[in-house]
């Protein structure tokens, strides 16, 4: 449990309608086997201890008795697993003497409490309503099992030793009611969310149920997790194929169908607290005088687990700014350039530019800004020309970078202008005393600082807009020249990280393969050429900066950029989930190393981003100061890069 994470399960035990016994023994078994697999919390289905089709045995006297002989047989069999178990049953309310469909909340041989099940369901195959009343407002005590037990369906459980993990209940109809309990649970302060559930199979259902359960994780910023009922229940009329789901904030974790057994995985509940605390939206619970939550007059009541380290099943996406579905991806990055283009085509038209104007240097970043712009460009119906693509080569620009550039910017039908910068640097190293014999950050520097002179002049002589090129995780790590490529008119490549632009450029390379072989291929060549800024002389003609052997792997970074930032999860975390993402890829040594470096440049480079031109937010993540991101320019990571070398 230790890093927010808490495994978690959705268990379908095989069990025969009305055999308590039978099912009791089926039920510990499972608990048994969730426990050797480290699971927290369980959820088991509706009514599991009887079958939800029992019918009118619900009735009898015989099997609430047998269920209660069946709850107590688990309790004993369990009380050594220090796990929290949510299982159903029938039971009969000897203040009123009717019936409720209930979840017990047990651990170590202890009921917790009993949550009755709000919406009895009385249509189409369901006849609830014959047998069970709603537990709606429901609050009594009774003896179950030898224990006093309070029945009640508005009451949460918080773990002492997991301060963000809060369970609540609610049984499978009502969340297909329009007010679930599960919202005012998760108002209460509930994290994790279990479902009992008995919902039969038909065509189309599952597509139904699985968005009902990933939409509810996302509403509530929880954890979900929907147990069905499975083998074994009556097949006279119905069929239950244990279709088990466990979700995330909208994300689907897991899922299992037609199987009993365990669905398993791990939710992360700190990261759910961190959601629920950035967004002013959520609604907090009110809070009495000795502190405990009361909104919506829901008691929150504790329990204890061991705290352990919880082992990772679940998959880390590497590159989480990029789908790795293919159809999801392409569809993707035809949204984002679409998003782009239409904010760039908003400014060009405030402004009345008469051009668009481009740096190109045959690099993946201007290949992309480019892109964007003809994209924009024709949704102002205006033809490419207006375009002007400025090549600026310099000390360290490669001939195949040079030809990349010129033919990208006559396959688009852009207006090219080629400016060679090294007489006007030389001149302007001669009038600072700069050495050309010194490649130091000034002679870097300054031929950044020259391009973009030029492209801002050109601009002026044109009547147009500069269009910026510098990417998401170059301004995370400052890898930028101040008033240098740091500067534009409209940086549309603003909120886009390094490894989604390359998979961008990819997806107009694959789009343009039949309508334009040239352009595909110039683009494909793009793609295979290092990453460089081209500061410094090339080497036999060949680049010799390239700058993942400076700062490190784009795709190192960008999951740093993701979880640190967009997450704010502290180094361990990121670090924990980086070797399992990468683990096959780069080890503990190296995502240590270039963690803080990341870490350093971040907070370092802050003062760039303070002053960033504007640009559209196309993703979860942005760092424009306007935006997403507020930071002192002068914050220290020391707390930070200590608890790096604290995991060396």
């Amino acid at each position: 449990m230790r890093d927010g994470f808490v495994k978690v399960a959705a268990g379908t035990p095989e069990i025969r309608v009305a055999d308590c016994r039978y099912n009791a023994e089926q039920i510990f078994t499972l608990m048994r086997e969730a426990d050797k697999q480290g699971v927290r919390v369980l959820a088991l289905p509706e009514l599991c201890l009887t079958g939800y089709t029992c019918g009118d045995l619900f009735l009898q006297d015989t099997l609430l008795k047998g269920a209660e002989e069946g709850l107590a047989t688990v309790l004993e069999a369990t009380k050594n697993l220090d796990m929290l178990t949510a299982l159903g049953l029938p039971v009969k309310n000897p203040w009123d003497g009717k019936l409720y469909n209930c979840a017990a909340v047990i651990h170590k041989g202890e009921i917790l409490g009993l949550v009755p099940k709000t919406y009895v369901p009385n249509y189409g195959e369901f006849y609830e309503g014959r047998w069970f009343t709603s537990g709606k407002d429901l609050d009594v005590l009774l003896n179950l099992c030898g224990q006093q037990v309070s029945i009640w369906d508005r009451e949460i459980w918080a773990c002492d030793t997991m301060p963000d993990l809060v369970v609540g209940v609610e049984i499978c109809e009502d969340l297909w009611a329009s007010t679930p309990p599960s919202v005012a649970l998760a108002q209460a302060g509930a994290t994790v969310i279990l479902n009992l559930s008995a919902s039969d199979e038909v065509v189309g259902k599952a597509d139904y149920r699985r968005t009902l359960v990933t939409g509810q994780s996302a509403r509530l910023l929880c954890g979900y997790v929907y147990a069905n009922a499975g083998e074994g229940e009556s097949t006279t009329d119905l069929v239950f194929n244990g279709h088990n789901l466990i979700a995330e904030n909208g994300a689907l974790l897991a899922e299992r169908r037609f199987a009993s057994g365990l669905t398993v995985s791990e939710i992360d509940v700190s990261r759910l607290a961190y959601e629920r605390r950035r967004m002013n939206t959520f609604t907090p619970p009110e809070r009495d005088p000795m502190g405990e939550a009361h909104c919506l007059g829901i008691c929150r009541a504790h329990f204890s687990l061991e705290p352990c380290t919880t082992t990772l099943t679940r998959h880390i996406n590497p590159t989480p700014f990029v789908p790795e579905d293919v159809g999801d991806r392409s569809e993707r990055c035809n949204e984002i350039l679409k998003v782009a283009a239409l904010g760039l085509k908003k400014r060009l038209e405030h402004t009345r530019a008469a051009a668009a104007v481009v740096g190109l240097s045959g690099g993946l970043d201007s290949t992309l800004a480019i892109l964007i712009t003809a994209v924009a460009m024709k949704l102002l119906d205006r033809p490419a020309s207006d375009i002007i693509a400025v090549t600026m080569p310099c000390f360290g620009t490669t001939d195949r970078t040079r030809d990349n550039a010129v033919e990208l910017a006559g396959r688009l039908g852009a207006t090219l202008k080629r400016i060679d910068i090294g007489a006007a640097v030389k001149q302007h190293f001669r009038d600072i005393g700069q050495s050309m014999d010194n490649h130091d950050v000034t002679f870097e520097n300054g031929q950044a600082r020259e391009r973009t002179q030029v492209l801002m002049d050109i601009a002026n002589q044109a009547g147009g807009l500069v269009v910026g090129t510098g990417d998401l995780s170059e301004l995370a790590l400052g890898w930028a020249t101040y008033n240098g490529d740091h500067m534009s008119m409209y940086g549309v490549n603003a909120s886009i990280p390094k490894t989604l632009v390359r998979h961008l450029v990819s997806y107009v390379a694959g789009d343009k393969a039949e309508e334009d072989q040239a352009l595909s291929s110039v683009l494909e060549d793009i793609l295979d050429t290092p990453v460089s800024p081209e500061l410094l002389p090339a080497v036999g003609g060949q680049i010799a900066q390239k700058t993942e052997d400076l700062v490190g792997p784009y795709e190192l970074h960008d999951f740093f950029l993701y979880y640190a930032i967009r997450w704010a999860f502290p180094p361990r975390k990121v670090l924990r989930l980086a070797e399992h993402a990468f683990g096959r890829s780069y080890d503990r040594a190296t995502i240590l190393k270039w963690l803080r470096t990341f870490y350093r440049r971040f907070f370092a480079q802050q003062f760039k981003r303070s002053c960033l031109p504007d640009g559209p937010k196309v993703g979860s993540v942005t760092l424009s100061p306007r935006g997403d991101w507020r930071m002192p320019s002068d914050a220290v990571a020391s707390l930070w890069l200590e608890e790096l070398e604290g995991l060396e």
